[in-house]
């Protein structure tokens, strides 16, 4: 069991800070929901620790166990065993699908993976996404759907095997089976590695088992809870929690009426 401390982190996106101090703790044996208003950085949190270097880290420190995350490029943390479902994936042409997993894979690993090895594993994730296997001739996400773009990136998971998964709003673009299908995997899965997710949707939360829920307001953690604290926001939206004192600093963005969804894409496009 691994642990993944975060003290004090002070993060900028084009000279704009996001995050203000932030500081959360969890171990890879939990599950943890990540809940804020829009643009309060829960998208930042998990772009920072994977390494984008749109995301500049002022201040602060990220530790996976004794690991000092922020000394290690963005590979050497994949190879820690993180691991990054984005909300956004990438199209890649003249990348093979299956290609690009075995390299992943190899990177992974001290001596490359068998023929054999690699197409039974393959195979076995894509049942478990059930997603037919012939996409895996495809290149990585070209002409892709939304849903099957998100269903790819569990499939990656499914493959490289971390230790840390974190899911940047994987059940949008989803329909109904295919967001069953998804949160079945990840509830299967929590018995082997830890999850930090962010969602729009209370219903993924509702369908895993969650340990803790964190509440980012203004870049810092306003509010923790259990499972519970899921279906109060999802039910009264964050109004409430100006009784406890918190303040809110983008109203406009603020959503009142579910779990609301975070990014920083309007910095990234320098809005």
């Amino acid at each position: 069991m691994s642990k993944l401390k975060i003290n004090d982190l002070h993060v900028a996106v084009k000279e704009k800070e996001i995050l203000k101090g932030l500081t959360i703790e969890f171990s890879t044996d939990e599950t943890v929901a990540l809940l804020g208003p829009n643009g309060n950085g829960k998208s930042t949190l998990l772009q920072t620790i994977m390494g984008n270097p749109n995301y500049e880290v002022v201040s602060g420190s990220i530790y996976y166990d004794d690991k000092d995350v922020l000394k290690l490029t963005t590979d050497e943390r994949s190879k820690l065993g993180i691991f990054l479902g984005m909300q956004y994936p990438s199209e890649v042409p003249g990348v093979n699908n299956s290609d690009f997993l075995k390299a992943a894979l190899n990177a992974h690993r001290e001596k490359p993976v068998s023929l054999f090895e690699f197409y039974k594993l393959l195979n076995n994730a894509y049942q478990e996404m059930h997603i037919p296997f012939e996409m895996s001739t495809r290149n990585l996400n070209e002409g892709f759907s939304g849903g099957e773009k998100k269903k790819n990136e569990i499939l990656q998971m499914l493959v490289l095997n971390p230790d840390l998964v974190m899911l940047d709003e994987i059940d949008s673009g989803l329909d109904v089976d295919a967001i069953q299908v998804v949160a079945s995997t990840i509830k299967k899965e929590q018995a082997n590695r830890g999850f930090l997710i962010v969602s729009h949707y209370a219903k993924l939360y509702e369908l895993i088992n969650i340990d803790k829920v964190y509440v980012l307001v203004n870049g810092k953690v306003a509010k923790t809870g259990d499972k519970s604290l899921i279906k109060k926001i999802d039910q009264e939206g964050y109004e409430w929690l100006k009784d406890e004192g918190i303040e809110f600093p983008n109203e406009e963005k603020m959503n009142t009426t579910s779990i609301g969804t975070c990014a920083t894409k309007e910095v990234l496009k320098g809005k």
